[in-house]
């Protein structure tokens, strides 16, 4: 698959050469960490990801106690007393298990969050790489981070422009 995408991607550049095409290049990646909003929200970012860590930790905290108080009295405790400190742990321990299910499962909050904060960076990226393109009187922009680039020149490169045009904003 990568060689035939390879391939055809020479086959274009190559057909669309004899009409001056003019093909730049950018690494996504090194912009996405170098602009400035990025910080910004990452930080925003983490600080979510705390607090549901915290809540984690809280969860498994209250959960410990239980099963703690459980051990330490479970010859004291009457037969209905132990239904009741183990019913409190297993729908403590459903609890835990629902909270980590909801933020950190395959479709979970922290995924959606990422999504929300990255998404709107994302398109300003693309949208100064596609001014910058035009300006610049560019045909088509590859991005590096792809992988699939494997010679560049450096006065094609926009990464750099791309950059600055973001961060001065």
């Amino acid at each position: 698959m990568y060689k035939l995408l390879l391939c055809l991607l020479m086959c274009f550049a190559s057909v669309f050469a004899e009409d001056g095409l003019r093909i730049a290049h950018v690494d996504s990646k090194l912009i996405f960490e170098g602009y400035k909003g990025t910080k910004n929200a990452q930080n925003e970012f983490d600080r979510q990801v705390a607090k549901w860590e915290q809540q984690a930790n809280l969860l498994q905290k209250e959960l410990s106690a239980i099963k703690e108080r459980l051990d330490k009295q479970m010859l004291m405790l009457s037969d209905e007393k132990k239904r009741e400190l183990e019913a409190e742990y297993a729908k403590k321990e459903t609890e835990l298990k629902d909270f980590i299910s909801r933020v950190y499962g395959r479709s979970g909050e922290l995924l959606s969050e990422n999504e929300k904060v990255s998404a709107p960076i994302i398109q300003l990226i693309r949208k100064a790489i596609q001014e910058i393109a035009l300006q610049e009187g560019y045909d088509m922009v590859v991005d590096r981070a792809t992988g699939a680039v494997l010679f560049w020149k450096a006065e094609n490169d926009l990464t750099q422009k791309v950059l600055d045009y973001l961060n001065s904003r």
